[in-house]
């Protein structure tokens, strides 16, 4: 018989019941990324996600690494009229011609981004000074659903042309890819990076 997991987590609606989401709470979430197509999965699931749950994208994640090249900058930035009518008739992922459209055109600005500054890990932790901002929030209800950086990463990401990256999503994005650590206090995971 299992042991009983006891350890505390971020109370996030429905995690207790939701092996998946749990496990990406306990090994992802908030953990440091500086792997290229890492950063490329994350800002398609995060505009994917705009207006659902995390756990649906969550879901749903399987089906957009095959639907989206394994997630290949290079191989996305090359879909075309007949990609985005197979995306459309895909039901494991989210079927929202704006959103696949936009993953489209981010594997786009995503070269762009990389050419130009080297890669895009050089671009993103730019807006963090290169370390993790680690919150001390001992409230679920304390956790923003933007902030300043984040609002200037919205601005930022817009003027390079990528498409859903509003402030909210990039505060999702950043809490995602460990640019911030926004487990609460009481988390077992608050502080521990890796």
């Amino acid at each position: 018989m299992p042991i009983p997991d006891k350890r505390r987590r971020c109370p996030w609606p429905g995690m207790a019941n939701d092996p998946l989401y749990r496990a990406y709470h306990d090994r992802e979430w908030g953990v440091p990324v500086h792997d290229e197509q890492r950063w490329f999965e994350f800002l398609i699931l995060e505009g994917a996600q705009a207006g659902l749950s995390w756990a649906t994208i969550l879901h749903k994640r399987g089906n957009y690494r095959k639907a989206f090249a394994g997630f290949d900058p290079k191989k996305v930035a090359r879909f075309g009229v007949r990609d985005v009518a197979r995306l459309l008739g895909n039901p494991g992922i989210v079927r929202n011609r704006l959103k696949i459209q936009a993953a489209i055109t981010n594997a786009r600005a995503f070269l762009a981004v990389q050419k130009q500054f080297g890669s895009f890990d050089n671009y993103i932790w730019r807006f963090v000074n290169g370390k993790t901002l680690r919150n001390r929030r001992r409230q679920r209800g304390q956790v923003p659903a933007r902030t300043r950086i984040s609002d200037a990463m919205s601005r930022d990401l817009k003027k390079l042309g990528f498409k859903f990256v509003g402030n909210t999503i990039c505060y999702a994005f950043m809490q995602a890819t460990g640019l911030v650590d926004d487990h609460l206090t009481s988390c077992f995971r608050h502080g521990k990076h890796r």
